[in-house]
């Protein structure tokens, strides 16, 4: 069984068939008989597992497991505290209120710029947030912070339980090694 990290570029589907003008994960030369355990939107970055092992990709995919997934956005103005206690306190949205989750005031990452780049306005400025959810609704990262006022305009999945980007850039993957196989089963 193959299982792998991505780090996904902007821009790309996260499926192996491209559509409406967006490249897809068939771009980059990955092991063949692997599929995504979740999902990023074409407009997201970041972490992506790759599984060929069905039992995995369920538990890393289903939030009944609570497989924490930890995400930086780059949002419009100055995040308040005000904000961040309403993200961890859980929000109300359209489909109903969020867990609780993880929500602090990031230091900028200093990611490499992203293609294209992101909106830049001269008079108002950004600042990053980071959230760690249990739960995966549809594009919830954006609409809870939305509904605390600060609009997204970079999404980056930093991590997947234990797994982190680090020395990934844009594009590349690894596979991933017997014992972050067992971590992310839960097993020591």
């Amino acid at each position: 069984m193959t299982t792998i990290i991505f780090n996904k570029p902007y821009g790309v589907l996260s499926q192996f068939t491209p559509e409406h003008g967006h490249r897809s994960l068939a771009d980059f030369s990955l092991p063949k008989g692997v599929y995504p355990a979740g999902r990023l939107d074409h407009d997201s970055e970041g972490l992506l597992l790759l599984t060929s092992d069905g039992a995995l990709q369920a538990r890393v995919a289903d939030p009944k497991h609570k497989l924490p997934k930890t995400y930086w956005a780059q949002v419009e103005r100055e995040v308040t505290g005000e904000a961040l206690a309403r993200l961890r306190a859980g929000v109300t949205l359209n489909d109903g209120p969020t867990l609780p989750c993880g929500a602090r005031l990031l230091p900028d990452p200093g990611l490499p710029p992203r293609v294209p780049p992101v909106r830049f306005r001269k008079t108002v400025p950004t600042s990053w947030a980071e959230l760690e959810l249990k739960e995966g609704r549809n594009r919830q990262v954006r609409r809870m912070l939305a509904a605390v006022g600060f609009p997204v305009l970079r999404l980056l999945r930093r991590a997947i339980g234990p797994l982190t980007l680090a020395g990934l850039k844009p594009g590349e993957w690894r596979e991933l090694s017997p014992a972050e196989i067992s971590a992310l089963r839960g097993k020591k």
